[in-house]
């Protein structure tokens, strides 16, 4: 079966802050001032201010040392000139400003008032400090200024990033405003994704500034890692023609624990099913069948004791995706079924049990895989990464999130997809994607195996690894978004059609009008 492969568009990209500034300076080398393109970031976060505020109502704007700051002033300036009160504080001496934000000071005729005195009454704040490239902790004003506006608990609109959030890892430099809504300008960093800088930002919204086209390619042409907000610009999902038939999806192959430890697998089985493989089969232990038996119907049952016997099944080239793990058991038996099914060339799932198996033992498996030529993905929680990558650089200290799964990746010569509020899907290749469509809902026992098999049935309909795994994670998501308050991991494989549905992915077949006379 052909691998399904979809090339993204720009709309997905995330830009790190060194890109974000190679944007920048492509654009003015092109013909554009830094000046206009600061009116127009200021302009976009003016017309977010308005959105929020009402008719005359109050404003103040916290202005920083640098570009950011002049962005505020501009916003500030066309506040005023819109009727709205506006009181703006500077942190730091007006004629230190330079370059771009001293011309953008000039232009405000207004006091400026000094970031030591009370915040007073307000109806929004914008925060104009910090930029995405604040790159050590805020102490002294700045932080005690930051500390005071999360203290007052009123509506803020951040400029860029909430200052004191890291715009590359989301990290907080001490201290961060908790914004309610973030202005960003071209494209998202991966601070607005990743925890805690996510948290953080509010309701994120995106502004063109003018940079175009050419200077966004110039930006992340330099980039060592192609990163991107998952979405279904990602991927396309299979569909369906006239054609298809049960044997033209696949079949995906899910392996079970022990009698008393099969609810893990037949989770992920039946998420299987419903993202749309065309036959799932579960092989679990003899002493396990009845009890798997009685809970499937449309998943059919297959004995397995050993290695040998995941061998013999393994013949049958028709079960071209299998997954391994959910409570399944850890040690050397696990570790044996996991040789077998890399050594067979399908498209793997590895979850749970079959990675904490390997525990300090990555190697070993990536060997496994590579000499296998398997298609794998694995799937670890944030625990399970620790063990399976424990003595690697994937768990140096002081790394971002996205970097250790990146490392991970190339380590283990599969697709990670690395599991929380900001799950992260690398690939070896280098490419990444940041999830933030989810639910805090779907952190119930359970739900990480109804997403391995989520992807094994995608793997299963002939989609690529990590389009698979990118798929799935966002799939899951808008299950639980959907769900809410209350889900359990049972609720999520049937939530899987009306996701679908949405997304269009099965077009209706023609068919011939019957016509009477």
């Amino acid at each position: 079966m052909q691998e399904r492969v979809k090339s993204p568009g720009s709309a997905d990209r995330l830009l790190t802050v060194e890109a974000m500034r190679r944007v920048d300076a492509a654009a003015i080398a092109a013909g554009t001032s830094g000046l206009t393109l600061m009116e127009a970031a200021g302009a976009a976060v003016a017309e977010r201010a308005r959105a929020r505020l009402p008719a005359n109502g109050r404003v103040l704007v916290l202005c920083g040392p640098g570009n950011n700051g002049g962005d505020g002033f501009v916003a500030a300036r066309l506040l005023a000139e819109s009727g709205y009160r506006v009181d703006l504080r500077l942190l730091g001496e007006r004629a230190a400003l330079e370059g771009d934000a001293a011309l953008a000071a000039a232009a405000w005729t207004a006091p400026v008032g000094t970031a030591e005195a009370e915040l007073g009454e307000t109806d929004l704040v914008i925060d104009a400090l910090f930029g995405a490239g604040l790159c050590r902790d805020l102490e002294g004003l700045g932080r005690a200024l930051v500390e005071a506006v999360n203290r007052a608990g009123c509506s803020v609109l951040a400029v860029d990033v909430p200052s004191g959030v890291d715009g590359d890892t989301g990290a907080v430099r001490g201290a961060a405003i908790q914004a309610t809504e973030t202005v960003t300008f071209v494209a998202l960093k991966p601070g607005h994704l990743l925890e805690p800088g996510r948290s953080r930002c509010g309701a994120l919204h995106i502004a063109e500034i003018g940079t175009g086209e050419a200077a966004f390619s110039a930006g992340i042409a330099g980039e060592a890692a192609a990163l991107y907000r998952n979405g279904p610009g990602l991927w396309t999902l299979p569909r369906l023609t006239a054609a298809s038939h049960k044997y033209t999806r696949g079949h995906a192959l899910v392996l079970s624990g022990p009698a008393y430890r099969t609810g893990a697998a037949r989770l992920a089985a039946r998420g299987a099913l419903r993202v749309g493989a065309g036959l799932v089969t579960m092989a679990s232990p003899a002493s396990a069948l009845p009890e798997n038996a009685a809970h499937l119907t449309a998943i059919m049952l297959r004995p397995c004791e050993s290695a040998d016997d995941l061998d013999d099944m393994l013949a049958d080239e028709r079960l071209n995706a299998l997954l391994l793990g959910p409570g399944l058991g850890t040690g050397p038996a696990t570790c044996d079924l996991v040789g077998v099914a890399a050594g067979a060339g399908r498209a793997l799932v590895l979850d749970a049990d079959a990675l904490t198996s390997f525990r300090s033992e990555v190697r070993t498996l990536a060997r496994q895989i590579r000499d296998g030529e398997a298609r794998a993905v694995l799937t670890p929680h944030e625990g399970e990464f620790a063990r399976l990558f424990s003595g690697t650089e994937a768990v140096a200290d002081g790394l971002a999130k996205h970097a250790r799964a990146a490392r991970a990746a190339a380590i283990a010569g599969a697709v990670v997809v690395l599991k929380g509020a900001d799950t992260v899907i690398a690939a070896p290749d280098g490419r990444l994607a940041i999830n933030d469509h989810g639910s805090p809902h779907l952190g119930t026992a359970g739900s990480g195996d109804v997403l391995a098999g989520l992807i094994a049935g995608l793997l299963a309909q002939g989609m690529a690894p990590f389009e698979a795994a990118c798929a799935a994670v966002w799939l899951h998501g808008d299950a639980g978004l959907r769900f809410g308050p209350g889900l359990i991991s049972e609720d999520l494989p049937e939530l899987i059609p009306a996701v679908l549905r949405d997304l269009a992915i099965d077009q209706p077949v023609a068919t011939t009008a019957r016509l009477r006379p």
